[in-house]
């Protein structure tokens, strides 16, 4: 056996040696392997490790500065993995790299927890508009928003990037549930994910309900594209109320509709995996079903301009129904705007009505 005394006293490289009996013992290494390493002797210039059938192997210059912490907490005989970073120096040494070895093992531990499918805790450490910072072995992990599962979810009006950096930067210090769904050594990528992390434990709790159920359910919060739903009975559970499934007439802004912390019936239109799709207005009775019951074509009636859009303006008729008023009625919408103001009332003739496209056609009674 060799040892570090005649290793380095003898600078005689058992590799060396023993490729003259092998000769086709280096085909066995290349350039990035692991292996494991026994720390056989050290110094200030460079560390001497036993590779076992693959002789002796070294760690010099900028790797051994790399790995300074390392080399010197390690203890003669202590055993490492190091990383292959040329199979044969000009003195028949392997040379080695212990920082990069550390690295690729890492990487190598997060490629299995993905293989394993498991969740791991995480501690936050950093947010920006975009997501949320972690490190897992040592490598740091990037955790979009569209990931977070609904409790964490930022619920922000507009998409307003301050806002939304605002609502992530409370999570800093907090620990949560993930799961690795990306990773790329070679771009230095880590994407993990809240949502993935709880998919399995909402899925089973999710069974239990069925398209059609009737739940009651507490607003946990409000967006400019809907609202986010937490159930009464199981409150892990979060579903989302489209804003078109608000009301049977064009919503502006859902807080119109319902306010935080309020308790409200909704039913289940749509499960898919563990995503609950609800609707406010399929237990509200459709005022379209009546329509032509309350209203007549060459009628005169009275409604609030409720919003205007490039081709017109709705307004808010009686009996819960809305009538569009076409902007080429006043030649352009600045020449609408002239004639009307956003939330007053105005008499208008109904022109058209088409209950089964839920439309009214309105003219302006000058």
């Amino acid at each position: 056996m060799f040892t570090s005394e005649n290793v380095v006293k003898k600078n005689v490289s058992p590799l060396c040696q023993l490729v003259k009996n092998e000769p086709n013992l280096l085909s066995f290494l290349k350039d990035g392997d692991l292996v494991e390493a026994k720390l056989l002797k050290k110094t200030n210039r460079i560390a001497y490790f036993d590779l076992g059938k693959f002789g002796t192997g070294i760690v010099s210059g900028n790797e051994l500065s790399n790995a300074k912490n390392t080399v010197k907490e390690l203890k003669e005989g202590e055993v490492i993995s190091a990383k292959i970073i040329n199979v044969e120096n000009d003195d028949s040494y392997v040379e080695l790299s212990l920082a990069g070895a550390h690295r690729q093992k890492n990487w190598q531990e997060i490629k299995e927890i993905k293989e394993t499918d498991e969740a791991i805790p995480v501690k936050i450490i950093g947010a920006n508009s975009g997501g949320l910072m972690a490190e897992i072995n040592n490598i740091r992990a990037f955790l979009p928003v569209s990931q977070l599962s609904g409790e964490h979810y930022p619920r922000v009006e507009d998409a307003d990037k301050t806002k939304i950096l605002e609502e992530l930067k409370k999570l800093v210090g907090q620990e949560i549930s993930v799961k690795i769904i990306d990773f790329n050594p070679r771009a230095n990528k880590l994407i993990i994910s809240e949502r993935e992390a709880m998919e399995q434990n909402l899925k089973d709790i999710v069974s239990q309900y069925k398209v059609g159920d009737v739940i009651e359910g507490i607003v946990s919060g409000v967006a400019d594209f809907g609202v986010f739903i937490r159930f009464v009975d199981n409150p892990s559970i979060e579903g989302l109320v489209h804003i078109s499934e608000l009301d049977h007439c064009i919503i502006d802004n859902p807080k119109e509709i319902v306010k935080i912390d309020e308790v409200i019936k909704v039913k289940i239109v749509e499960i898919k995996n563990s995503q609950i799709s609800l609707s406010l207005k399929a237990l509200k009775s459709n005022p379209w079903d009546t329509a032509t019951d309350n209203f007549k074509e060459g009628q005169e009636v009275k409604g609030l301009v409720y919003k205007f859009t490039p081709f017109g303006a709705y307004v808010n008729l009686e009996h819960g129904l809305q009538g569009l008023i076409h902007v080429s009625e006043f030649g352009s919408l600045d020449k609408m705007k002239e004639q009307m103001k956003l939330k007053e009332n105005y008499k208008f003739i109904i022109e058209s009505i088409k209950s089964e496209d839920k439309r009214i056609v309105l003219k302006f009674k000058k």
